[in-house]
């Protein structure tokens, strides 16, 4: 390639691609383009699946021996909310005050960018045995139904075999180096409903109040800790985060009361044997209450991607571009690397995430090139 683009280039151009979830807006064609100049062997698949919306990914690769170092990530995005209180079009990549502002610059455009400029770069001045590919979706912000699951079930069907995967979602707090993530948590959400009798506040002995049960059922959830945690994992959290009746009137003693409740749990639980500690809290103080509860579906499993030689070398290379050995955290949200783990060992490392889906999202310039100098250093010490 005769101009090697760098990492604020590549994140300025992503960034004017509007890609809100669903939609790509030109950006995966870029990075394409891109790749294809260097040498890659590029594919671009759409997935689809009955009612959700139809999401292109791309699969690149170059070389075809092992091992084989694979980084992923997306070009979608949140919504940029209210244009007006940004300082600038949210969709400009304007450069300013040393910043690069933009929606995506921190969630993932300028860590995507970060790593697809350290393999350009890589690839145009070294000889390596072995292959680097990309995994690119544009469905992480939406349902994950038609992104990287099925981007990497459609590779694995094609015979690739994967050794490490890098996701440069952004995973330092205060500056670059001081957060790498080596696991996640799993995510769970239940919904219980009380099923009362509605009558007048008067004459309560001919109602069933769901109301005065619903408080002693989530009570119950709450009463004690779901563990203690793990020598990577912080204790399994359970929060109430809907409690609804409906009742405008306040003579009248509602029919059903419904709660919401989700639990981020770690490497102790499962999803089956979480759900059965629920019911079994529920039902030791149900007394009289009659309640039906339900989960929602969940592809988010806690895992871990054990400390070694990889996430030893990601340490060693972070630590020696910043002066910083990272924390290794399971930490935060969920993110793609909980589908990525089934297929090969992940880590997560990309920006600060401050500003992430904020108003007024931003990263520094000298981070881009801090990301993009870790990312060089990991390719030169894993070839």
């Amino acid at each position: 390639m005769p101009n090697t683009p760098t990492a604020l280039d590549i994140a300025q151009a992503l960034i004017r691609c509007p890609s809100v979830t669903p939609h790509d807006a030109g950006a995966l064609g870029l990075i394409e383009g891109w790749l294809k100049e260097a040498g890659f062997t590029t594919q671009k698949i759409v997935f689809s699946a009955p009612n959700t919306p139809d999401i292109p990914n791309l699969y690149a690769r170059i070389g075809t021996d092992a091992p084989y170092l694979v980084f992923a990530g997306h070009t979608d995005v949140v919504p940029a909310g209210d244009v007006g209180a940004w300082r600038a079009d949210p969709f400009s990549g304007d450069v300013s005050d040393g910043q690069l502002w933009g929606r995506g610059a921190v969630d993932m455009k300028g860590g995507l960018a970060a790593s697809i400029a350290a393999v350009l770069a890589f690839v145009k001045s070294a000889s390596f045995k072995g292959s680097i590919g990309f995994l690119i979706t544009g469905d992480e912000e939406g349902p994950a139904i038609n992104g990287t699951i099925k981007l990497l079930e459609w590779a694995k069907a094609r015979g690739e075999i994967f050794d490490h995967c890098i996701l440069g979602e952004p995973t330092n707090v205060e500056r670059i180096g001081d957060m790498m993530k080596i696991g996640r948590r799993g995510s769970l959400t239940g919904r219980l409903v009380v099923h009362g009798k509605q009558g007048h506040v008067g004459y309560p002995h001919l109602a069933d109040n769901p109301v005065h049960h619903i408080v002693r059922l989530c009570a119950a959830l709450l009463a004690s800790p779901l563990d203690d945690g793990t020598q990577h994992f912080d204790p399994s959290s359970l929060a109430i985060t809907t409690l609804d009746v409906g009742n405008p009137a306040t003579n009248v003693i509602p029919a059903q009361a419904q709660a919401t409740f989700n639990i981020r749990f770690n490497d102790v639980w499962t999803p089956d044997t979480l759900r059965q500690e629920i019911e079994t809290r529920l039902a030791r103080a149900a007394g009289s209450a009659r309640y039906s509860l339900t989960f929602d579906p969940t592809n988010a499993v806690s895992f871990l991607t054990q400390p070694g030689a990889f996430v030893d070398l990601m340490a060693g290379a972070i630590e020696a571009e910043t002066g910083q050995r990272p924390t290794l955290s399971t930490t935060g949200g969920t993110s793609d690397a909980r589908f990525i783990q089934a297929f090969c060992p992940v880590v997560e490392f990309g920006l600060v995430g401050k500003t992430m889906h904020a108003v007024d999202e931003c990263t520094p310039v000298d981070d881009l090139a801090k990301l993009t100098a870790i990312y060089a250093r990991v390719l030169g010490a894993y070839f």
